[in-house]
Parts: C-alpha cells; sequence; structure tokens
C-alpha cells in the first residue's frame, strides 16, 4: 500500500501549532510581524505574496506589504530593507524573487539582517546550517524533512540522494537530511549514470526542474519519492519533476503535485516568522 504523503494536511497541523505560540507571545506583548517586498509584478511572485498574505493572517501574524514599481532602483530596496532592518517590530523580511534584472539578488540578500532571514537565503544563515548552528532554514528543504519526520518515515541511516543543487533547495536539502544523520549524494546536471545512482536511494527528493523527468527506472522498489517540482502540463494541469503515475507502482511513499511539498514551503516561512520573534525573548 502506498503511502500519499499530505503536504496539506501537515501545513495545517503546522500552521494551528504556529496559531497557538503567535497567541502565547502576544500574551507576552510581542506582535509577530513579516514584511513582504515585492519588486514588479510577476504573476507567479503575485500569488505567492497573496498565499503568504492568506498563510499570515490565518495564523495571527502582521503583514507589512510593500508593492514597488518594475523600475525600482537597487539603492532604493536596499535603503528600504535597512530601515527595516532598524525596525524593533519588524521581525521576518522577505525579499520575493526573482527580481528584475537590474537589481543583484545576492547583494539584496546579503542586505538582509541575519536575524530577520526568514527565508533562510543569508550567507550567515547558510553558513549556521552548515556547521550544526541554529538559525533559520531554506523553507523548502525544512518542509520536506517535516513531511518525513510527521509521516514517521525514519532518515537515520538511509541512502538519501538528491537531485539538484541550487542554493534554494538542493544544498540545504543535502545539509539538512546530512544533520538527521542520512547517507546522502546529491546529482546534478554533469552527473553521470544518474539512474544507477538514484535506484539507490531509500529516500529519493528530487528538484530537477525538469517536468516528469524521473520515471520508475531511476526509482528502487519501495522507496520514499519526494517531489520539489512544479511545472504546467500541456493541458495545463500541475505536475511535478517527477512521472508520478508511472512511479507509483515502485514506491512506498510519494508527495503528489499538488499537495506535496507545495503547501510545505510557506508554512515553514511561519514558523521562521515565530521563530524570528522568539530570538526577541532569548
Amino acid at each position: 500500500m502506498v503511502t500519499i504523503i499530505d503536504g496539506k494536511k501537515i501545513s495545517t497541523d503546522i500552521k494551528n501549532e504556529l496559531k497557538e505560540q503567535v497567541e502565547q507571545l502576544k500574551e507576552k506583548n510581542i506582535e509577530v510581524c513579516l514584511c513582504v517586498i515585492q519588486v514588479g509584478a510577476d504573476p507567479a511572485s503575485t500569488i505567492y505574496v497573496r498565499n503568504k498574505k492568506k498563510a499570515c493572517e490565518y495564523i495571527g501574524i502582521k503583514s507589512l506589504s510593500y508593492e514597488l514599481p518594475e523600475d525600482t532602483a537597487e539603492e532604493q530596496l536596499i535603503e528600504l530593507i535597512n530601515e527595516l532592518n532598524q525596525r524593533k517590530d519588524v521581525h521576518g523580511i522577505l525579499v520575493q524573487l526573482p527580481l528584475p534584472k537590474h537589481i543583484d539578488e545576492d547583494r539584496i540578500i546579503q542586505t538582509i539582517s541575519p536575524d530577520k532571514d526568514v527565508d533562510g537565503f543569508h550567507p550567515e544563515s547558510v553558513g549556521r546550517l552548515s556547521i550544526g548552528h541554529k538559525g533559520f532554514v531554506s523553507c523548502t528543504p525544512a518542509g520536506v524533512v517535516q513531511l518525513l519526520k510527521r509521516y514517521n518515515i525514519g532518515i537515520e541511516g538511509k541512502e538519501c540522494v538528491i537531485i539538484g543543487r541550487s542554493n534554494i533547495v538542493g544544498k540545504p536539502m543535502a545539509m539538512l537530511m546530512l544533520r538527521e544523520n542520512a547517507t546522502v549524494t546529491v546529482c546534478h546536471s554533469k552527473t553521470r549514470n544518474l539512474s544507477e545512482i538514484t535506484s539507490r536511494a531509500d529516500i529519493l527528493i528530487v528538484a530537477i526542474g525538469k517536468p516528469k523527468f524521473i520515471t520508475k527506472e531511476y526509482v528502487k522498489q519501495g522507496a520514499v519519492v519526494i517531489d520539489v517540482g512544479m511545472h504546467r502540463n500541456e493541458n495545463n494541469k500541475l505536475c511535478g519533476d517527477v512521472d508520478y503515475d508511472d512511479v507509483l507502482e515502485k514506491v512506498s511513499a510519494i508527495t503528489p503535485v499538488p499537495g506535496g511539498v507545495g503547501p510545505m514551503t510557506i508554512a515553514m516561512l511561519m514558523y521562521n516568522c515565530v521563530l524570528a520573534a522568539n530570538y526577541k525573548l532569548i
């Protein structure tokens, strides 16, 4: 019997837990506040920002929103971030990516205070993760670990293969799985004999950015498959990096697309916001 890992349910559980924590913080006169900055009107970004606002409202987090025009100068954006860094009532700062081409994303990420970096993208956050110190973890990888744990899928001692080495998913995912005592292999576009490596995996995490790329030939019998991809197919329906129907007969557990990893990203962003507010108490 295949376990379909329900990210919607788990994300709702997490948000309900955070609701209680937010109430407790309010009793200590701390109102958790997230500031979201969007530059331009990219349609996908607009949807993400709207979903983040909805999640904040549900949990009881105050949401500040800055919607800046496409032609906003890099220095203007940096000035705004520096102002928000200084504000004691703002706990988390999120700059929605991608940014317009005239703005240097790396410079913007590095401008956000590491203590307010709820996306977990700042080099200091990445450094903390790599050496096992506490800090903000990139939301999608953190969400994957929560899915595995809350479905009682053992990680320790398992062979985990991650396809993709992006700074947002692949690399932090590898470090998190190492932290959980998995044996980790990272594959990428230059990997040779990909299917030989992936078919050893007890846990296969796919963040390759190619629709339905992973078929049953890549999957070990009884593996757990986590699909981080999100695409539109020829019928305009959402699909992932994994050919879900093709691999279903071989896996023991799998995340669907939609409804798997996707909802967890925003849930873990909310988690990081509450964590940032709790830092004020330390």
